[in-house]
Parts: structure tokens; C-alpha cells; sequence
């Protein structure tokens, strides 16, 4: 059997030292979008050394790559090919701010693997720490489809909550550049389904599509700007689960709905869709909780 669900939950942790410096989180960033207009102060605080503030987001790719679909794939009990595979959803708690420099220890395991009958959905947990302790936690959820139809658990339902009726507190937009793919991924996430239109055609898609978490990372931002005035160090947890698939130079619409909480905390529920098609859903189920 391609996933051997037993097999993969019962693996030990697989451990990675990993580092990184500005010119990593500086590259993330502009894979995500940031550093338009080039002068603009607020973007300067994302892509000038001097100035440089950690979007949490960076965790994604901190030490060179995500730990994500391609470190799922590479857990024991598992033996899929990648043209099946799709990344359902990110889940991250920052622990602390991400410091500019860093070194560190990754530890990943599979920690749920669901049974939908035609398709599989693993869990890969990665947690991080350096001398000061935790840094983030951080869930992929990985989709394999013609998986499953061993007798395991479903898990959570995969039909995501429909946006709140009201009207958004704050709606920001935000153009996709043609290349936003080629560039995302030098930040480590080198799977072909976003370069190569072959392969794209062979996941069944019409061309190359934008990197999940490279949504994920920009519509944070675009959180952390509008209601955050760039404050990353608020960011307490992070979640979204992908809905449908982006293509680079599309425009995206984030509509964002705030709830107070004690202090100066609160909590933003968000929805994205891509304005050229009618703002079809990308990322649902999205929420931002800060301090």
C-alpha cells in the first residue's frame, strides 16, 4: 500500500538543523509580494537589512524549504507520487517573534493520517526550537488523491464555513506578479507543479500554478499591514486551508472581518478570492489570531 497509515504514525520524529539570515527572510519576502512601491517605508521594514522585520509566515521556509508536501512524502509509510498530491491547508503558532538570523532544531512527524475512502489527508507536524526553546509549531495538511480505503478514521469534515454574512471590516487587494511562482520558489518549495507546464498538465491543471503557502504568506502580510500597522511581533496563530488554486498574475481580493479581544488582542476571520474569476475562493476557513 502506497501509505502505510501505522507505519507512518508510529515513526519517530525525523530532526533537521536548519538556519537562516536576512537574505532568506529578505527573498521571502519578495516572493510573497512585498516591496511595492520599492521606497515605501512600510515595505522597506520587509526588504531593507536595516530594517528588516520576520513575517511568522517565514517559518514555511525557514532553513531552505517547507517541511510540508515534499517532507510528508518523505516520512516513512508513505509512497505516493507527487502529481497526486495537493497541500489542503497550513496551521502555525509563533511561540515567539522569528528572530533575522537563526539557527535551529526542526523535528517533523505525521501525526494524523484520515481515510476519505477515495483519497488520503496526512498531518505533518514540525516544531521548532533554538537555545532560547520554542520558536513556531507548524501543521501541513497534505491531500493524496486515489488514496485511502483503509478502514481508518475521516477526520474533519473537508467542506469549508462559508464567509460572514456581513460586510468585510477592511478589504486590500493585491496584483500577483506573472513570474510570483518562479521567484516564491528559490525560497526552497521546488515542486514542478508551479515552473513546469508539463507536469502542471499532468496534476490536471491548464498551467503552472502559484505555491499555496505563497498565498498563505501574502495575505498575512496583508493582515498584519491593514489592522497590524506592520507589526508582525503580534502574530499568535495563524490558519487557512486552501480552497482552489491561483494563477500568477491574477489579482487577489482579501476581505477581512475583525473580532475584539482582551487588550489590544483580537482575532480577524479571512476570506481570499481571485478577482479575475469572478473572486472564486483560494483560501478559506482563514483565521489570524494576535496579541
Amino acid at each position: 500500500m502506497p501509505i502505510d497509515a501505522a507505519e507512518a504514525l508510529a515513526a519517530a520524529p525525523r530532526v533537521r538543523e536548519i538556519a537562516w539570515d536576512h537574505k532568506d527572510v529578505q527573498l521571502y519576502h519578495l516572493g510573497i509580494g512585498a516591496g511595492l512601491p520599492a521606497t515605501d517605508p512600510r515595505e522597506l521594514r520587509y526588504t531593507l537589512e536595516s530594517r528588516l522585520h520576520v513575517l511568522p509566515s517565514f517559518a514555511t521556509v525557514a532553513g531552505g524549504g517547507p517541511p510540508g508536501v515534499i517532507g510528508a512524502l518523505s516520512m516513512p509509510g508513505v509512497d505516493v507520487d507527487l502529481a497526486d498530491v495537493l497541500h489542503g491547508g497550513q496551521r502555525l503558532r509563533a511561540h515567539r517573534p522569528v528572530p533575522v538570523r537563526g539557527r535551529a532544531s526542526a523535528a517533523s512527524r505525521v501525526v494524523a493520517a484520515y481515510d476519505k475512502g477515495t483519497a488520503a489527508v496526512l498531518v505533518l507536524r514540525t516544531e521548532v526550537t533554538d537555545e532560547g526553546g520554542p520558536l513556531w509549531t507548524d501543521e501541513a495538511e497534505v491531500f493524496v488523491r486515489g488514496e485511502g480505503g483503509w478502514g481508518g478514521e475521516r477526520g474533519p469534515s473537508g467542506r469549508p464555513a462559508p464567509p460572514p454574512a456581513a460586510a468585510p471590516d477592511h478589504v486590500a487587494e493585491r496584483p500577483l506578479r506573472e513570474d510570483q511562482a518562479l521567484l516564491y520558489r528559490l525560497s526552497g518549495d521546488w515542486n514542478p507543479l508551479h515552473a513546469d507546464p508539463e507536469f502542471a498538465a499532468r496534476a490536471g491543471f491548464d498551467r503552472p500554478v502559484l505555491h499555496g503557502l505563497c498565498t498563505y504568506g501574502g495575505t498575512l502580510k496583508s493582515v498584519v499591514d491593514t489592522l497590524l500597522d506592520g507589526d508582525v511581533t503580534r502574530v499568535r496563530e495563524y490558519r487557512a486551508r486552501f480552497a482552489g488554486v491561483v494563477y500568477p498574475g491574477e489579482t487577489l481580493r482579501v476581505r477581512m472581518w475583525r473580532s475584539a479581544g482582551p487588550g489590544e488582542g483580537g482575532t480577524v476571520r479571512v476570506a481570499v478570492g481571485a478577482v479575475d474569476r469572478d473572486d472564486a475562493p483560494v483560501l478559506a476557513d482563514t483565521v489570524v489570531r494576535f496579541g
